[in-house]
């Protein structure tokens, strides 16, 4: 087979959405932007990080999935969304940075749908 037949181009995660609007609301709070919506997917990407956006949920697998977004400052994506309310107008949980034992400064941010995020930087 021929490698260059293989070249990749993007991967994507689908995210669930308890409530559509308030999800897309809630993801162009924190910066992401909406570069496409139809037939209950929306595509959200900040820099050359990207997901889809669907107008599903289960309840099951919101609270299981967890995302990971790598960031160069994490202090200043945190500082963003504490001064922004985020946690408080989506009703969400944001902790504050911490130093982990596999070498990051993390914090973690859930969305309306109970989705968990991990923002970190490296260290």
């Amino acid at each position: 087979m021929d490698q260059t037949s293989l070249k990749t181009v993007e991967i994507k995660v689908f995210l669930p959405a308890k409530n559509f609007e308030i999800s897309k609301s809630f993801y162009e709070e924190i910066g992401f932007t909406k570069r496409s919506e139809g037939g209950g997917v929306a595509y959200f990407c900040v820099d050359h990080c990207s997901f889809l956006l669907q107008d599903f949920y289960n309840q099951e697998m919101a609270e299981n999935l967890m995302m990971h977004l790598l960031v160069e400052d994490v202090y200043a994506w945190h500082k963003i969304l504490k001064n922004k309310n985020v946690a408080e107008k989506f009703q969400v949980k944001l902790t504050d940075p911490e130093e982990q034992p596999w070498r990051m400064i993390d914090f973690i941010l859930s969305d309306p749908s109970g989705v968990l995020w991990r923002i970190g930087q490296n260290i």
